[in-house]
């Protein structure tokens, strides 16, 4: 067998080099975490007096017979399934509507990506007065509810907080895939005699499904993580309303100290995150048709 020669040598080294350093990042900060979360997930481990006893299964257990971690969880679906549509949506019509040529279109580009890059404690603080009872929602439409304090508008308020905020993010990915659409496409559908709709149902659609794929991705596992909007704006209430996975796991780690179980929980979030990708995966496929 032929011995690789210097040079080639030379380059495998250059090569494991640059793979090295972002493999050991991936695994410092991917994997050991992920893994070190299920081993004090087997552990009532006391953060404060920092005692730790090995009890197997008992953490999950308690888990999925606390009527609480099942309010979490349906909080999260309930919260994920309004929220990943309409961004998605919201995003790709913004996309189709700042790729046409009207005038002032890089000011509403920027207006509209502003949101997306300003800190969730900002905004979250403007939806809070917005909301308020004096706030100016309920001045403009001569309403007087208290949307973060009524159980029944609380989650709708912080999802539209994210919708808010993550769809001018969105659209600029949606952007970037209108713009590598052959423009013959819509010359020749103008000429068939397309509407601005049926363009955008027959071939914008269609074109831009593999940004559709990673934005449903990435909104879907943001969702279930979704945790700023909900420790600024309704710290989990009214009465457990809002309280989603990640707060959850946020205060049985650190406001009652109770690590192991919330170890548990954050595993089983993980999984929750990773069955709902395979079923994404399994129904929509990223393949332009």
């Amino acid at each position: 067998m032929p011995q690789p020669s210097t040079r080639q040598r030379d380059m495998i080294t250059i090569a494991w080099l640059f793979l090295g350093f972002p493999l050991l990042l991936i695994g410092l900060f991917v994997f050991f975490p992920i893994g070190y979360s299920l081993f004090i997930s087997f552990f009532d481990w006391n953060l404060v007096t920092n005692q730790r006893t090995f009890i197997g299964l008992a953490n999950y257990t308690r888990l999925f017979s606390d009527s609480l971690f099942w309010k979490s969880t349906g909080n999260t679906i309930l919260y994920t399934i309004g929220v990943v549509p309409i961004q998605t949506f919201l995003a790709l019509f913004l996309a189709f509507v700042m790729n046409q040529k009207i005038r002032g279109r890089s000011f509403f580009r920027a207006a509209f990506y502003i949101p997306a890059i300003t800190s969730s404690v900002v905004t979250s603080t403007l939806f809070i007065a917005l909301f308020s009872k004096q706030g100016l929602i309920n001045q403009l439409f001569g309403l007087e509810n208290d949307w973060l304090t009524n159980p029944n508008t609380a989650m709708l308020t912080i999802m539209a907080n994210n919708i808010w905020t993550t769809s001018g993010y969105f659209m600029v990915s949606f952007l970037a895939g209108l713009q590598s659409i052959p423009n013959s496409l819509y010359e020749a559908a103008r000429i068939d005699g397309a509407s601005t709709w049926q363009q955008f149902w027959k071939i914008t659609v269609p074109m831009v499904r593999p940004v559709t794929y990673f934005v449903l991705v990435l909104g879907l596992i943001g969702c279930f993580q979704v945790f700023d909007q909900i420790f600024i704006m309704s710290a989990g209430g009214p009465v457990n309303s809002t309280t989603t996975l990640s707060y959850y796991v946020y205060v049985n780690g650190f406001k009652y100290f109770k690590l192991g179980y919330a170890a548990a929980a954050a595993i089983v979030l993980a999984v929750l995150i990773f069955s709902a990708n395979q079923v994404q995966n399994r129904y929509f496929k990223p393949e332009v048709d």
